[in-house]
């Protein structure tokens, strides 16, 4: 992929070049190959998975399965993400880290690929707490899941994907992954556009059917720490 000031046919006759240098062109002319799967699909499963690591602090991901590259969810994800703990703003990094002081960071995130995804929250903080920071971090998945988010929630998640798209859009790298990407997976590149429309469109009812679907099962939990943390996480 490229981006800037650039001629596609020029760009096209660069890499041309320096591929066939490499002996690595192929057959460049017959069009995109086909998706391949590197390896057969893996059942979620969740469980505890806990890593011995002589550190002062302890750091965990809490996670579930979520949805592929292209399922038109993943942008009702990305507000739920936005409210649960996708910034300064929300639910779980004011609770956390700002009235309780429990965590040095504490962050949710998600991801696509082609065929599946996830969402999960991440942190790390004393040993000694982190019983009480998973414990937290449950408490809000049941929650959003009971009851979802709210407007407010929703309108500043929505502006915070507005402008992680559109504030990306000004760096070259950016839009060479975001190009890049779109080839690797079915329905090619989508436009800015279209996703803008799709961030505005997203109502509570979505944001609430995606938090009760992905949050309403028992997560994956994985935690590096000293012997000590490790035995109280797996209570």
């Amino acid at each position: 992929a490229a981006a800037g000031a650039v001629e596609h046919a020029q760009v096209v006759r660069l890499v041309r070049k320096a591929f066939a240098a490499a002996g690595a062109l192929g057959n460049a002319d017959r069009g995109p190959a086909a998706i391949r799967r590197v390896a057969s699909p893996v059942e979620p499963r969740n469980g505890t998975r806990l890593i011995v690591r002589p550190n002062d602090y302890a750091t965990f991901v809490l996670g579930v399965p979520a949805y592929a590259r292209n399922d038109p969810r993943r942008f009702a994800l990305g507000v739920l993400n936005a409210a649960v703990g996708g910034g300064t703003s929300s639910r779980l990094f004011l609770e956390i880290r700002e009235r309780r002081g429990l965590a040095y960071s504490v962050y949710s995130f998600s991801s696509q690929h082609v065929d599946t995804g996830y969402f999960a929250v991440a942190g790390g903080c004393m040993p000694k707490k982190v019983v009480d920071v998973l414990g937290l971090c449950r408490d809000e998945f049941a929650r959003v899941a009971a009851v979802g988010i709210s407007r407010e929630e929703l309108k500043r998640g929505q502006g915070q994907l507005r402008g992680g798209l559109v504030m990306g859009l000004e760096d070259a790298g950016s839009r060479m992954t975001r190009l890049g990407k779109s080839e690797l997976v079915p329905g090619g590149l989508i436009s800015v556009e279209e996703s803008l429309a799709s961030i505005n469109t997203v109502t509570l009812d979505d944001v609430a059917a995606v938090a009760q679907q992905l949050l309403s099962v028992e997560p994956t939990l994985a935690v590096i720490g000293p012997p000590a943390a490790l035995r109280k996480a797996a209570v």
